[in-house]
């Protein structure tokens, strides 16, 4: 069966339903989610959204807090036009109904690390819920988009995979339906691809369960060239508890005085950066990361008890409930944390309207690579990229003639059969996860580095294998996605010679120049 629309948009995070709503009223658009609509990592940001909103803030102060959490590798006229239209995205928000904390009259803006100016808008301190939500009513209340959830991704399709003549360019997609196991057909002339990260490619992660990569494998698969994978951003601060999968503590509460101590009730963060908890997050997960080593420590500590529990309770609602579920009062204790992977600075190559390699087949938000984040993304920069790149696509898209469109043909499973042991999948999911944890994690060696690359030749090998004789799954494309990206990630870690930002190489500990990306381009098909 062969669904037709106008756009495709694979993910349901802010990024793809922001592009759908901006798209809706022209357009017939299709929303395919892995899971639920409300399932992605959009739902679990928690600092906020930043932008120049103060008078005593500037576009120009924003740009360079910007370019110097980069580390050289941000793209200046990138940065220059999602900081100039951050405020409109912004007011975009608040015209649909997102209930943004505030002053008075005015909004509430908080500080984060690496930022020179209170500027992050943000709804307590579960931001991306409150946006989340009112994006999802609206998205429902929309007659031109029909949404498909429990639809994995399998392939986008394009007409050099159907040797079609003439131009490369994207046809449409396949996508499992998991409630009747089938793999369906979308025909579009436009497919925006809006799958987030790969926080799952490693074992701790702030990440949900859905963090796999999917359209950055996608992407590469059809010919789009990817870049600056080796920067993964590890947040600094993830709860440490046996019960506590997942839980982000956020860089607001270091941005409201946190202060990280070690067990014995010592500050640290002034040994590493003259910045201490401010620092930007690739400093501080490092800091956190070496005094654990050094000290053989499971976790260190955030205390932010010398704020009155009527400031815990407005500003950090909801940690001060997660932790008190655990035990912990936060409002007398600290609260102990270890740094997780939290976000994928690099993705799919595009340009500044979300156009991929390939005609007719975008990528935004954190599945892509706009130039933004350069080597460490800025806190609170990312739900902003996403509303921001999200418009500019859906206008290109909306400028574009009418495509004819060919026939497409339908998935062929007629020569496979049901997987007779799952338990190969499980495992290697398994194996994946702890090596590249172990070996492409916060400091990286060559010997590490190598060690990864050829366990992953192996699991390519055997992934392969099971995908051609077997039925697909959502645990097989999402495995088979996850240890694509992690080739890519190890892959651009090994080309890059030197330090930077998220990119910390014991071999090459000093950062060289020129500041150049790292641009992989994929095998032509």
């Amino acid at each position: 069966m062969t669904h037709d629309f106008d756009v495709l948009i694979v993910g349901s995070g802010l990024a793809g339903l922001s592009a759908a709503l901006h798209l809706a009223p022209t357009h017939r658009v299709a929303v395919i989610t892995k899971r639920s609509i409300s399932d992605g990592s959009s739902g679990w940001a928690q600092g906020g959204i930043a932008a120049v909103l103060a008078e005593d803030d500037s576009f120009a102060a924003h740009i360079e807090d910007t370019l110097v959490a980069g580390a050289g590798l941000c793209d200046l006229a990138t940065t220059r036009f999602v900081v100039e239209n951050a405020p409109g995205a912004i007011g975009w928000l608040r015209a649909l109904g997102v209930p943004f904390s505030l002053e008075g009259e005015q909004l509430h803006l908080t500080r984060e690390g690496g930022h020179g100016a209170r500027r992050i808008a943000h709804v307590t301190d579960a931001t991306g819920a409150a946006v989340q939500q009112t994006l999802i009513d609206v998205v429902r209340a929309m007659p031109g988009i029909t949404v498909f959830e429990d639809h994995t991704l399998v392939d986008v399709i394009t007409s050099r995979k159907l040797g079609l003549p003439g131009p490369q360019r994207c046809l449409g997609l396949y996508a499992l339906d998991e409630t009747t196991d089938e793999v369906l057909t979308f025909r579009a002339p436009q497919t925006i691809l809006a799958t987030g990260g790969a926080g799952k490619v490693y074992l701790y992660t702030t990440n949900p369960d859905t963090a796999t990569g999917d359209g950055i494998a996608a992407a590469w698969r059809a010919g789009c060239r990817v870049s600056n994978l080796e920067f993964i951003q590890f947040h600094p601060t993830c709860l440490y508890h046996p019960l506590a999968k997942s839980y982000l503590i956020s860089e607001a509460v270091r941005g409201e005085g946190g202060r990280l101590l070690l067990p014995d009730g010592t500050r640290f963060m002034l040994d590493h950066d003259a910045r201490a908890e401010l620092a930007p997050r690739d400093v501080v997960a490092r800091a956190i990361d070496y005094e654990m080593k050094k000290r053989g420590l499971d976790c260190v500590h955030l205390d932010i008890s010398h704020q009155s529990p009527a400031f815990l309770h407005e500003h950090f609602p909801n940690i001060l409930a997660r932790c008190a579920e655990l035990g912990i009062d936060i409002t007398r204790q600290p609260i102990p944390v270890v740094p997780a992977a939290h976000y994928t600075c690099g993705g799919v190559l595009t340009d500044l309207a979300g156009r991929t390699d390939v005609p007719g087949l975008f990528a935004i938000g954190e599945a892509a690579c706009t130039g933004l984040h350069g080597a460490n993304r800025l806190a609170s920069n990312s739900l902003l990229e996403c509303m921001v790149f999200a418009r500019a696509s859906a206008q290109v898209i909306a400028a574009a003639p009418a495509a004819l469109m060919p026939e497409l043909p339908q998935w062929d499973d007629s020569r496979v059969t049901d997987a007779d042991e799952c338990v190969v999948i499980s495992h290697n999911w398994d194996e994946l996860r702890r090596f590249m944890w172990d070996y492409v994690g916060i400091v990286r060696t060559n010997k590490r580095l190598d060690r990864a690359a050829h366990r992953i030749t192996l699991l390519e090998a055997e992934i392969s294998e099971f995908y051609a004789h077997f039925h697909v799954t959502r645990d097989l494309l999402e495995l088979r996605n996850l240890v694509q990206v992690a080739a890519l990630i190890v892959r651009s870690a090994q080309l890059r010679r030197e330090s930077r930002g998220l990119h910390f190489s014991r071999d090459y500990p000093d950062m060289a120049a020129p500041a150049a990306a790292t641009i992989l381009v994929p095998p032509v098909a």
